[in-house]
């Protein structure tokens, strides 16, 4: 029996909901599947699919932050990406700010940064994630 099956939602905190969902309407290239209005018209909840196994991003008023912590933290989920460079530009591009430099770990490479929100997140290129996914059903269908 697998215990950890698969990261099901990852939550990042904001103060303004509203522009974090924004901005990661942004990045993702999709509006939020599900939102919840808070008090004042703004948001308190915004939640996007992404990714080969649509895994949720969820972002949530930092007031339901059990953590509420000072600054950046916590466990850093590594997202592949193809185009390594080319994502890290984008997300310097868009207001995010260096948290790990860019580390080669033999065939691998990571790095971690900070939204404007103070969530961080992290993109690495790994050659594993796509034989994994190969194996899989969830491999996208090749182009006709």
């Amino acid at each position: 029996m697998t215990t950890l099956r698969g990261m099901s939602t990852l939550t990042l905190w904001a103060d303004d909901v509203t522009a974090a969902a924004d901005w990661y309407a942004d990045l993702l290239g999709a509006a939020p599947y599900f939102t919840r209005p808070g008090p004042g018209g703004g948001l308190q909840y915004a939640k996007f699919r992404t990714g080969d196994l649509d895994a949720e991003v969820a972002i949530a008023h930092r007031s339901f932050d059990p953590a509420a912590a000072a600054g950046p933290g916590g466990a850093i989920v590594h997202w592949h990406v193809d185009d390594f460079d080319g994502t890290l530009a984008r997300l310097l591009a868009a207001g995010a700010t260096e948290y790990q430099p860019v580390t080669p770990h033999g065939p691998v490479v990571t790095a971690a940064v900070t939204d404007p929100f103070g969530n961080v997140i992290g993109i690495m290129h790994n050659p594993h994630y796509l034989e994994v996914l190969d194996r899989t059903d969830a491999a996208p269908a090749a182009a006709g």
